[in-house]
Parts: structure tokens; C-alpha cells; sequence
């Protein structure tokens, strides 16, 4: 994944900030850095694109609380618009944040006369993953049914707008003439029309495909977390921007390991003969199987810890631990000649319990876990 800058920090702001601070401040970027002010300046025209990408992230409180908690591993690796994201696509969304700032709507020195691309809507699919996909992460091959753009379709200038997509109306009144812009009702603000087009098309120019889309799943995702792939949704009407792919983690339970957080555990059942002498025994991790060291007089409920053994953190570096609970099995049956073995060792000193205070409770142990 790229190396983005966090996106409070970008548009200068707080966690804390509240919606009209967050659009102030996307503002007063946007202002600064827009191409009318910049004029073949690269430098400025990153800055305008990267304070958009934040903007449109933090301003939509599902995928602003998705970042709190993932990062821009929760935007799919790619953040807001992600890397095909264009000057259309911001003025499509944001057009009207700039308001009359650049004479056209908020578009390149008026060009675009103020029309704005319809949107395409999201798809949702849910993608389950092994414990180990979620280890190492994963690229997984989906096929979606979705709108695309048909071939062959054409379009012209909306005849009732004119092509900006708005429609001014002038009234007299008592203080004088006051002028109002409404959104065109016959192209819906996209200030086209389709002038021909084939026979599977509908009427915006779209039509229903099969596609096979590549998603790339970070490492350390979680059961529950959202995906945003970014284009990758329905095509946009009239030839708009296309809307995202939403893919939502679900999780395939593990026959041994379980999962807390970026920690593992496993309860591994040991013979009483190796809890006394002491025994090496194999345990499953989700990198292979490995061989741990049971010390002689291990009690039932010891946990060993192994780090660095459990699951990768989704946004920072490093990873969890696991944690083997240690079960000292106790046979239900026995034979004959087991029984006489046992009772010859019931009066023994050794085998009665002697805890003392440095033995730790169960509560400490567990206390232990997560230190």
C-alpha cells in the first residue's frame, strides 16, 4: 500500500472536528490550491487532489468512522477517490463547496458551465476469509452483475439546459429582479441527453454486465470491516463517475485457533505423564505447526505465551501473540492395572497438593495475558 499522510492532518484539523469544520477547512484548501490559481502548477494540483481525498472521506460519517478505526487500510488501500481520481470527479462531488469563487459552478474557469456528472450507486458484496488469508492477506477474484456504459451510445448537450445543468429563473419582486438556479428536470444536472444509442441500452446508457473484479485485501482485517473499492461500482448515468464496490469481511471459523483482536488462542490438552515429566508437543499456528517445551509439573491452566505469533495489526506494524492454554487431560476410564499404578502413587507426599503463595490464581494468570 502507498504511503498517504493522515487525513486530519492533511486538511489541519482534529479528530474532534465537527462537520462544518471539516468542510471549512476543505475549503480554504481547495481555494488555495484550485487549478484557476494554479495554473500549470503539479505541486499545487496534488495538494488540491489529496485535501479532496480527505474530504470526501471525512465528511461521510460511515466512512469517517471506518478510518478512525482502520486507517486507510479500512478504504480498501487506496483512501477517498483513490489513485484514478481526476478533476471531474472532485467537481462532481464537491462542485458546489467553491460556490461562485471560480465564476462556473466550481468548475475549471466556468468550462463545465456548472453540470455535474451523475454518480453511479455502490455495490456491496461479502467476501468470507480463512484465518490464514487474514494472516497474510489476500487478492481474491469476484464476479459482479453491474451497470456499465454501453458501446455505441452517444450524447449531446441537454437542449433544455443548454448542457450546464441548471436551469436560471429571474423573478421581479418588490426589491427588485432576483435570479435562482434550480437542477434541470429533464437531465437530472448531468447537462446531457443521449443521442443514439443501441438496443440494450435503457435510457441513460448503461447496461447490465458480468465482470471479474481483483480485490486486494490487506493484512489483519477483521470480521465486520468494510472495503471501499473505489470505481468500481455501477456506472454513473449519461456517462458519469462510477460509483464503489463495498466489500464486506466475513471470517471462516478455525477448527483450533481463536481469534480476540490481533491475539490467538489455543487450548492444547496434554497427558498427565507429560505434565509431570515434563514433554515437547505440537501446536497449530496459522503459519504452520510448530513444537513447544511443556516444563515438568506444569499445572492445568498455565498459559504460555508465544509473540509475535498471533495476527498482523491492520494498520501498524507488528504483530499479535498466541496464547496456549494448557489442559492437563484426565482419563475417564482406566484398566486394572492403571488403577493399581495410581493407587500405589495416592499416598505419595509428591502427589499432594502443597500450593503455596507464590502460586498465582487463576485471575492472575489470565491478568497476565494481556500484559
Amino acid at each position: 500500500m502507498s504511503q498517504k499522510r493522515d487525513y486530519y492532518e492533511v486538511l489541519g484539523v482534529s479528530k474532534n472536528a465537527d462537520e462544518s469544520e471539516i468542510k471549512k477547512a476543505y475549503r480554504k484548501l481547495a481555494l488555495k490550491y484550485h487549478p484557476d490559481k494554479n495554473p500549470d502548477d503539479a505541486s499545487a494540483e496534488e495538494k488540491f487532489k489529496e485535501a479532496a481525498e480527505a474530504y470526501e472521506v471525512l465528511s461521510n460519517s460511515e466512512k469517517k468512522a471506518q478510518y478512525d478505526r482502520f486507517g486507510h487500510a479500512g478504504m480498501g488501500g487506496q483512501g477517498g477517490f483513490g489513485g484514478g481520481m481526476n478533476m471531474d470527479d472532485i467537481f462532481s462531488q464537491f462542485g458546489d463547496i467553491f460556490g461562485n469563487a471560480f465564476g462556473g459552478g466550481g468548475s475549471f474557469g466556468g468550462s463545465r458551465g456548472g453540470s455535474r456528472a451523475a454518480r453511479g450507486t455502490n455495490l456491496r458484496v461479502k467476501i468470507k476469509l480463512t484465518l490464514e488469508e487474514v494472516a497474510d492477506g489476500v487478492k481474491k477474484k469476484i464476479k459482479v452483475n453491474k451497470l456499465v456504459n454501453a458501446p455505441g451510445v452517444t450524447f449531446k448537450n441537454c437542449q433544455t439546459c443548454n448542457g450546464s445543468g441548471r436551469i436560471t429563473r429571474v423573478q421581479q419582486t418588490f426589491i427588485g429582479a432576483m435570479q435562482t438556479q434550480s437542477t434541470c428536470p429533464t437531465c437530472q444536472g448531468a447537462g446531457k441527453m443521449i443521442d443514439t444509442k443501441p438496443g440494450d441500452a435503457d435510457a441513460q446508457g448503461l447496461k447490465r454486465q458480468e465482470e471479474v473484479i481483483e480485490i486486494e485485501i490487506p493484512a489483519g482485517v477483521e470480521e465486520g470491516m468494510q472495503l471501499s473499492v473505489t470505481g468500481k461500482g455501477n456506472a454513473g448515468p449519461f456517462n458519469g463517475v462510477p460509483g464503489d464496490l463495498i466489500v464486506l469481511i466475513e471470517e471462516t471459523e478455525h477448527p483450533d485457533l481463536k481469534r480476540d483482536g490481533e491475539n490467538l488462542h489455543y487450548e492444547a490438552f496434554v497427558n498427565f505423564v507429560d505434565a509431570v515429566i515434563g514433554e515437547s508437543i505440537e501446536i497449530p499456528t496459522v503459519s504452520g505447526k510448530v513444537k513447544i517445551k511443556v516444563d515438568p509439573g506444569t499445572q492445568s491452566g498455565k498459559v504460555l505465551r508465544l509473540k509475535g505469533k498471533g495476527l498482523p495489526h491492520v494498520q501498524r506494524y507488528g504483530n499479535g501473540d498466541l496464547f496456549v492454554h494448557i489442559n492437563v487431560w484426565t482419563p475417564q476410564k482406566i484398566s486394572k492395572e492403571e488403577r493399581e499404578i495410581l493407587e500405589k502413587l495416592r499416598d505419595s507426599e509428591n502427589f499432594k497438593p502443597h500450593p503455596d503463595k507464590n502460586d498465582r490464581n487463576f485471575f492472575s494468570r489470565m491478568k497476565d495475558m494481556f500484559n
